[in-house]
């Protein structure tokens, strides 16, 4: 069996058990089929019967690097996406400025010595990334990757422009909303004064989690599971990458009301584990081609992790970032962050699912951006100093 970069397996493990139709209709009539929300308690109980060891708490993420921390550090519990427009005249130099006081907030926020009492002299532990845009890419004829263009339409698009694009986008993630918050005003300030003006923003969150757990999203099931590693190679170029962002509301009642075996045919995983339908646990090599005796799949053809499969796309993956967002009783979903050298992956995959997916008649996608990640600022450097 094909193994998938990232998600290693033990081959000499015995083989698991072909599950068939029958057997996971009937393994789901038994689980509640109420509220996604109830049946996500019910597995994180399971999971806390036989709970996991622990890795060791992550230490402070340092701003400087060849690659910026939020890419490459670990998802903290709240985030904020940040766009800001430019004016027509800015220039290289002036963008230059931009970011370097930018990136002198990011930096002495990572080590503390942001000077504002509301933080209470403590460093809190924050990633932060820097982007530009397309539209200002092309402005000012920056160097970034062949193929980097705004996303075209995509099938069952229902987008705002008032909270899509911008010529650069920030996002800062810490332990805390309160803390995002302290960081946007400074960041803010430093942006406004060097010409900036704000775009729209965005607040996520993820739920509680043991530490190395995978957070779930609000359809009760794990969200990012066989991530690659971000030091995966294939997915810089230049110690820069791609970030596509998508806001995507989510129809989390309509969902709930499936019978929980229908949940997990959608998603092609099991709720309590996030195994895949063909395999034992969470990290567990789907297999997509794995066939029941009557022939049909053991992972339907219309099911989330077949269609995003990268056997799908020659092996190419995307490194993802979900936070859940709750904005209004009737707008609740996900911030769907993605990492790639090359955009163009993201509108393979995005295609299929709009045209395939059983979770696309409760997802809609309302707010899109593409955006150039920056290289790292290196000790004693400034971010964006490269252009």
């Amino acid at each position: 069996m094909h193994i998938e970069p990232g998600n290693p397996q033990d081959a000499t493990a015995p083989a698991r058990a072909r599950i068939d139709r029958r057997t996971l209709f009937a393994a789901g009539a038994a689980l509640a089929a109420g509220a996604a929300g109830a049946g996500a308690a019910t597995a994180l109980a399971r999971e806390e019967r036989h709970p996991a060891a622990a890795p060791p708490p992550p230490g402070p993420a340092p701003f400087h690097g060849a690659r910026q921390s939020g890419v490459t550090r670990p998802q903290l519990p709240a985030t904020r996406l940040l766009a800001l427009d430019l004016p027509a005249g800015t220039d290289r130099t002036a963008l230059r400025a931009l970011l370097a006081a930018a990136g002198d907030v990011l930096a002495r926020a990572a080590d503390g010595t942001l000077d504002d009492p509301r933080l209470d002299g403590a460093p809190p532990r924050t990633t932060s990334l820097a982007a530009i845009g397309p539209a200002l890419a092309a402005r000012l004829r920056l160097p970034v990757p062949d193929g980097f263009a705004e996303l075209p339409a995509l099938p069952g698009d229902r987008l705002d422009p008032a909270r899509s694009g911008g010529d650069l986008l920030l996002q800062v993630s810490t332990e805390q909303p309160w803390t995002t918050g302290v960081l946007t005003e400074h960041l803010l300030a430093a942006a406004t004064a060097a010409g900036a003006t704000p775009r729209w923003r965005q607040d996520g969150f993820l739920p509680p989690a043991p530490d190395g757990r995978t957070p779930r999203n609000l359809f009760g099931f794990k969200d990012g599971t066989a991530n690659p590693d971000p030091a995966d190679p294939a997915l810089w170029q230049r110690d820069g990458t791609v970030l596509v962002y998508r806001r995507i509301r989510m129809d989390t009642a309509a969902f709930a009301a499936l019978p929980a075996d229908r949940r997990e045919l959608a998603v092609g995983r099991r709720a309590d584990t996030g195994a895949p339908l063909t395999g034992s646990a969470e990290h567990d090599d789907p297999d997509i081609y794995a066939k029941h005796p009557d022939g049909s799949y053991v992972i339907p053809a219309s099911a989330h992790v077949r269609l995003s499969s990268p056997r799908l796309d020659g092996g190419a993956r995307m490194l993802r970032r979900g936070w859940s967002y709750d904005d209004a009783p009737a707008d609740r979903g996900l911030l769907f962050c993605a990492f790639m050298p090359d955009p163009a992956l993201f509108v393979r995959v995005q295609t299929r699912l709009a045209e395939r997916d059983a979770l696309t008649p409760f997802l809609t996608h309302t707010a899109s951006a593409v955006a150039w990640v920056l290289p790292g600022a290196r000790e004693g450097g400034t971010l964006g100093e490269g252009l």
